[in-house]
């Protein structure tokens, strides 16, 4: 994606202007398409007959911003329009709403809401994604508990660690190959790598991804990692237009609900293997003389939490915890392994003082806190330019008045950060891959409403803190072990499905490095 200079530039100057006092402009003067007659743009998204595509919103959304400036109306059907924010400003004008006795609401994963709520026996709610309101907060305050305190987290550091040394141990270099590793896709690999992780962190389960059985077509970890892909992929073109699926079962809704009854099967097991434990040992529950193995622990042992919860809670986690953290960290061996002289060798040296000898030491929470700064800063690099979505999507709780224009209540708001962030107007050399942009000797003032990869305020990624911890153990693992390069087609660009993916294999050559 490399948007050109005179876009940035037109960003800048509207950015900038301000309408004189007691201009506002009426919400029906916002700019952008209404489609023929007022029926609607949906027929833009249309395969073979539209200009533009769910799976290129980034596109649509450059392309939307040159016509009509940095706020677009852009009416779906009729009764439903989405309102796009570029403008940093406007962005924190609706996240950082505080309107009182009200919560942060959007409008996301609706088909998934009807799944769930068609299912009364198995979910008590829809789950954290799709619910708002009072609902929401009640189930988000307590699930948020195990995952929201940093020392929490790190007590899955070890654990993390020590599966992440094991697949760095699996990449072994081909002599025939001069001793390289040729990888003609590396997706696969970090997918199994994080659903490992995701059901030990969370269920204490390994369920060997790995393994000769594991890695069939069939198996249950090759089917969770579809059914997630299914799931996420069928998100958007749900959630937009006439919704069919609520009066039939379109295509997309059966992928979806297929997808999902599987995942759903696989949370029930884990969650009933994990309470058929503490029925077995209640005496140790009730102590309390015991720390916790996992997620599902911490939440059976909460009495505010009901099964259903933890259920839906657990399906969440099998659905958003694997490709979340797989997709962000293919857009970082990418840039990595096309910046090698620079930034990868940077993080080389300092994966070699963190781990001296990778095959005995550990990263230590300490460590990872104080010593991975560079790692933290090519990590949050390569989420400006790949975030894990285009923006973040709103419900206004109160009017607003946002670019000049007023916006009443109830009004669907999606901000645009992806494409900003790309932007001149924001960014010295926004195209460039720069981690000394984020570090503290170099760091550049940056509006901090632009880069919001997990989400704003109370309704960021509940997991968060987990997956930047399994990310940066990875990254340094990998670098401190291999010299990486990029052996696939440049530039890369993004599918923008529920979670932005990239648009090509991972094709990498691995050499490794001296121990």
């Amino acid at each position: 994606m490399n948007f050109p200079r005179q876009t940035a530039n037109h960003l800048r100057r509207l950015s900038t202007i301000e309408p004189p006092k007691g201009a506002t402009k009426s919400f029906d003067e916002v700019p952008g398409p209404r489609g023929p007659l007022g029926l609607g743009n949906l027929y833009q998204y249309i395969p073979g007959i539209g200009r533009y595509s769910f799976d290129e919103l980034h596109r649509c959304g450059e392309d939307k911003y040159r016509q009509y400036g940095p706020i677009v109306r852009e009416t779906m059907v009729p009764g439903q329009d989405i309102v796009w924010l570029y403008d940093p400003d406007d962005i924190a004008t609706v996240l950082d709403d505080r309107t009182p006795g009200m919560y942060p609401s959007r409008r996301s994963h609706t088909a998934l809401e009807k799944y769930r709520k068609d299912r009364p026996n198995v979910y008590r709610t829809a789950g954290l994604l799709p619910t708002n309101g009072l609902e929401w907060w009640k189930i988000r305050s307590e699930l948020q508990k195990g995952l929201s305190s940093p020392q929490n987290v790190r007590n899955f550091l070890p654990a993390t660690d020590k599966i992440t040394k094991e697949f760095i141990a699996r990449l072994k270099p081909n002599p025939a190959e001069n001793n390289l590793l040729l990888v003609d896709d590396f997706m696969p690999s970090i997918s199994r790598l994080n659903l490992e992780l995701i059901c030990l962190l969370a269920f204490d389960v390994r369920l060997d991804s790995f393994s000769e059985e594991q890695m069939h077509p069939h198996s249950v970890s090759s089917r969770l990692m579809e059914s997630a892909e299914t799931t996420n992929s069928s998100i958007l073109p749900t959630d937009q237009g006439f919704q069919l699926w609520r009066y039939f079962e379109t295509p997309t809704y059966r992928r979806l609900r297929k997808a999902q009854e599987f995942m759903e099967k696989t949370a029930v097991e884990l969650v009933s293997q994990k309470l058929l434990y503490f029925n077995e040992d209640q005496q140790r529950l009730a102590s309390g003389d015991h720390g916790s193995k996992s997620l599902m622990e911490e939440y059976l042992r909460n009495p505010n939490l009901e099964l259903n919860d933890i259920i839906g809670m657990a399906s969440d986690l099998l659905l958003a915890g694997v490709h979340t953290t797989s997709y962000t960290t293919a857009f970082a061996l990418y840039y990595l392994a096309l910046n090698g002289a620079s930034a990868q060798e940077r993080l080389y040296h300092e994966a070699k003082k963190i781990l001296p000898d990778p095959r005995e030491n550990r990263i230590g929470a300490a460590v990872l806190g104080s010593e991975a700064s560079y790692c933290r800063a090519v990590l949050k690099e390569t989420l400006r330019l790949n975030p894990i979505s285009v923006g973040v999507g709103r419900i206004l709780n109160r009017d607003h008045v946002l670019g000049g224009y007023s916006v009443p209540r109830g009004t669907v708001i999606v901000t645009q950060n992806m494409i900003s962030c790309r932007q001149e107007a924001f960014f010295r050399e926004p195209d460039q891959f720069l981690p000394e942009r984020w570090m503290r000797e170099t760091k550049e003032q940056v509006h901090p409403h632009l880069v919001l990869p997990f989400g704003h305020g109370m309704r960021s990624c509940i997991a968060r803190r987990l997956a930047e911890q399994s990310m940066l153990v990875l990254l340094l693992r990998l670098v401190r072990s291999f010299e990486i390069e990029w052996a696939g087609t440049v530039p890369m660009d993004v599918k923008t499905k529920l979670i932005n993916q990239p648009d090509q294999p991972i094709r990498l050559r691995l050499k490794p490095r001296a121990s």
